[in-house]
């Protein structure tokens, strides 16, 4: 595994996008993007469907996925780089 990037999002307002991992267990692609966003060193919150009807039929099929501020930003993979521009974006 590759050193952590350091180059964390400028944010003068102090205030970040909220950064969601909709995740199950077993699911291989989702440790591997829990572990894309641990080195970036953005703060996330992490939902884990399994079990619950709902979030099964909205995510399931796409898993993981990441959502910044509500809105799908990736699905299957998440890229370092695009999360970094998508989250300055949001700032």
């Amino acid at each position: 595994m590759s050193a952590p990037n350091k180059l964390l999002v400028s944010d003068p307002s102090g205030v970040r996008p909220r950064i969601v991992l909709y995740h199950a267990e077993g699911c291989h692609l989702c440790e591997r993007a829990r572990g894309v966003l641990a080195e970036t060193g953005i703060p996330f919150d992490e939902i884990d469907i399994t079990g619950d009807p709902n979030l099964e039929l909205e995510y399931r099929e796409w898993l993981p996925v990441v959502e910044i501020d509500g809105k799908r930003a990736f699905v299957y993979f998440v890229d370092p780089i695009a999360l970094r521009r998508k989250v300055a974006a949001q700032s």
